[in-house]
């Protein structure tokens, strides 16, 4: 089905085929016309699916051609690099409307941001930190908003925003179309659209916690002291060009990231310690295969946009094993294939089983490569 099919206004198609889209995806075909009919809307999709624009074109839409100084539209966010991208989606479909998208986040100045909500917003793009602070100095007014977004909700539930959320929702008007979107179909999702939903049509287009399927999946057995000679080994020899890489801690991400520099791999790591500046430096440095690896905490690399990402490495695997799906949904997006592989040391076994049971599926255990471990340095008297 092509985007023309789904009822959108020529302007914004005109904006899909410079991004050179021509057939909508499952998401959209089903979300498009749900949203310009004012309906609210549960959707389930995973990473990669396109749900970015299965709720900016139609949200665009309904905003119409009339310009408004305060924002018609919000979509909140976990995370700054979410919301940056969310935005920069909004602006490219909005092209060839005169329709203004502000973004704002923590972590940064607050004073251009108050300036640009100054001069008009049709639709804003907030993480919920920096939208309340702003609101609560009466820099911000949401009177007007006709329509929320929740965007990877089951990540706001999961960094403890819903206190924030329900502090947001009080601001607003009652009467508004909601829209929710997440990765995976929690429980606790389902409660949260039950308080703000009204009737909502729920999508599920793939199974409840499910991986990409194009993602190949392997585990290696391995030492946690030699993860790190193996992980360079299958760099190096696998000529891997572009590697995302997961820590659980930001002291692990900055330790691992020495040590492959160490190793003649060019790595930059990404978590919530670093600046704005720093984590946009990376990501985009990445992006241009400027770097090999970006090794990153599970926060840090929500949200992030990569396209055709071959590989990822879980150096250690996630407390929560919802979270491994998130992970290695990084690779295999937009219609492409991806290679997933995972680091299991012997006291990770629990989680492992953890996850297969999430997945209802055992991962492969591939054998191990000869590779060399690290001389140790003798001890000095």
């Amino acid at each position: 089905m092509s985007f023309a099919d789904l009822g959108l206004a020529p302007e914004l198609l005109r904006a899909v085929a410079d991004k050179g889209y021509s057939a909508a995806t499952p998401i959209q075909r089903s979300a498009i016309p749900a949203v310009l009919a004012g309906r609210d809307v549960l959707a389930g999709a995973q990473t990669g699916t396109g749900k970015t624009a299965a709720f900016v074109l139609p949200i665009l839409q309904r905003l119409g051609t009339q310009r408004a100084r305060a924002p018609r539209a919000l979509v909140l966010t976990p995370t700054r690099e979410l919301a940056a991208q969310v935005a920069e989606s909004a602006r490219v479909y909005g092209a060839h409307t005169p329709l203004r998208t502000v973004v704002i986040f923590g972590g940064v100045s607050e004073k251009p941001q108050v300036e640009a909500l100054a001069g008009g917003c049709d639709l804003l793009v907030a993480t919920p930190g920096r939208l309340l602070d702003l609101a609560q100095q009466r820099l911000l007014n949401l009177s007007e908003v006709r329509c929320l977004v929740l965007d990877e909700a089951d990540r706001m539930l999961d960094m403890g925003f819903i206190h924030a959320i329900r502090q947001i929702l009080k601001l607003l008007p009652r009467e508004r179309q909601n829209l929710m979107f997440s990765a995976t179909y929690s429980d606790e999702i389902r409660a949260l659209a039950g308080q703000i939903l009204r009737d909502p049509l729920s999508i599920e287009v793939a199974p409840r916690n499910a991986p990409a399927e194009r993602v190949a999946q392997h585990v290696y057995r391995v030492p946690r002291e030699h993860k790190r000679a193996l992980l360079t080994h299958l760099i190096e020899s696998g000529n891997w060009h572009q590697v995302l890489i997961f820590t659980r801690t930001k002291h692990g991400a900055n330790r691992l990231t020495r040590q492959l520099e160490s190793d003649g791999i060019r790595a930059a790591a990404i978590h919530g310690n670093k600046s704005q500046a720093a984590r946009v430096r990376a990501l985009a440095d990445f992006k241009a295969n400027r770097i090999t690896a970006l090794v990153a905490t599970e926060v840090a690399a929500r949200g992030l946009d990569i396209k055709e990402l071959p590989h990822v490495v879980n150096f250690e695997l996630p407390n929560v094993p919802e979270d491994y799906v998130h992970r290695i949904g990084r690779t295999a997006r937009a219609g492409g294939s991806g290679h997933a592989v995972s680091l299991v040391s012997p006291d990770e076994a629990p989680l492992l089983k953890d996850i297969e049971k999430v997945l209802k599926r055992s991962l492969e255990v591939a054998p191990l490569p000869r590779f060399e471990l690290p001389v140790r340095e003798p001890l000095r008297a």
